[in-house]
């Protein structure tokens, strides 16, 4: 019998072929909803998981449609109402979603502009229907319930010709930076990084809504037990203090 070993050098390849694989980006898509945690917490969730990531955001429908063309990804980061149904599709694990966070609708204004009254659903009732224009995104989480917002106030019909749809919600907040618009209503998530808006606050509770965000892995991610690790790291308490500052929570 012949015992074939590895000469010096391919054992030398075998081994760098390893260590690039262990050390090769962990590929994620991600909400714009979770930007700015994601950005704050990076340093962090690498350290975490052992492996660098490489990052791509849009709106949670964008990167849904993308996944289900086709494009290779190791984790999402969506709302889980987006990440419940590529799970359906087969296009995430099953088993391998987990809720990480939630976040509510807010208003914002153009920075040094005058904070209109939200504090109450008359109160938001009169800023909207005396605001020239508002702004949101076409495509974004929160365009749902906004609308159901507007039909539980009254005013959805009044509110159609002032509305300028967008796609995603950072276009729709350089809109209010530069004047073309007069408010925006998306996550306050998505208000608080923006530059050149200020937050005016969260929607009244009596007509607030909460878009619930999840991880989950590609069922053909090479790269599924780093998956996991950045998953339980996001879902630990020690982030709930970025959540908070983000606009954020945790999940319930």
């Amino acid at each position: 019998m012949r015992i074939r070993t590895l000469a010096p050098g391919a054992l030398f390849l075998v081994a760098a072929f390893t260590a690039v694989a262990q050390n090769a980006p962990v590929h994620v898509l991600a909400s714009n909803g979770v930007k700015a945690v994601i950005e704050e917490l990076q340093p962090q969730a690498e350290r975490a998981i052992g492996r660098p990531l490489a990052i791509e955001f849009d709106t949670s429908s964008s990167v849904k449609k993308r996944i289900e063309s086709g494009e290779a990804f190791d984790v999402a980061i969506l709302t889980s109402d987006v990440i419940g149904d590529l799970a359906r599709a087969g296009k995430i694990a099953a088993g391998s979603r987990t809720e990480i966070a939630r976040c509510g609708i807010g208003i914002g204004v153009r920075s040094g502009a005058a904070k209109p009254d939200i504090h109450s659903s008359d109160a938001l009732k009169k800023t909207l229907l005396a605001a020239k224009s508002i702004t949101y995104a076409q495509d974004g989480a929160s365009r749902v319930h906004i609308l159901e917002m507007e039909d539980k106030l009254g005013i959805a019909d009044k509110m159609k010709a002032k509305t300028i749809l967008e796609q995603g919600s950072v276009r729709s907040n350089a809109r209010v930076a530069d004047g073309s618009a007069e408010m925006v209503l998306t996550l306050v998530s998505e208000i608080l990084p923006a530059k050149g808006v200020q937050l005016v606050g969260p929607l009244p509770a009596e007509v607030q809504h909460y878009v619930d965000f999840a991880t989950g892995i590609s069922p053909n991610s090479k790269n599924t037990d780093a998956g996991k690790a950045l998953a339980k790291f996001f879902a630990s308490p020690a982030v709930a203090p970025t959540l908070k500052v983000k606009g954020m929570e945790s999940p319930r």
